[in-house]
């Protein structure tokens, strides 16, 4: 009483078909994989998007050090022997 075999599975396919009408049927069926491809493609633009830098990012050209113009070699302060 737990699950359904394939006999039961197959007797409410019937029905469903008889009640709602084959073309009826198959178009909500069409509909569903409809659904299902629209959820795979918006992953894969959702997975695309966070592999690549978000635009403004892109788009600045790298930064160079500001050159210091009071820039002095440093000193050595180390004990000689």
């Amino acid at each position: 009483m737990g699950s359904f075999s394939i006999v039961h599975l197959l007797v409410l396919a019937v029905v469903a078909v008889l009640l709602l009408g084959g073309g009826r049927f198959s178009a909500m069926m069409g509909d569903v994989a409809k659904g299902v491809k629209q959820f795979k493609k918006g992953m894969a633009e959702e997975e695309e998007a966070s592999a690549r830098p978000p635009a403004r990012l892109r788009a600045q050209p790298p930064v160079e050090p500001a050159p210091e113009r009071d820039l002095q070699p440093m000193r050595d302060d180390r004990p000689r022997d």
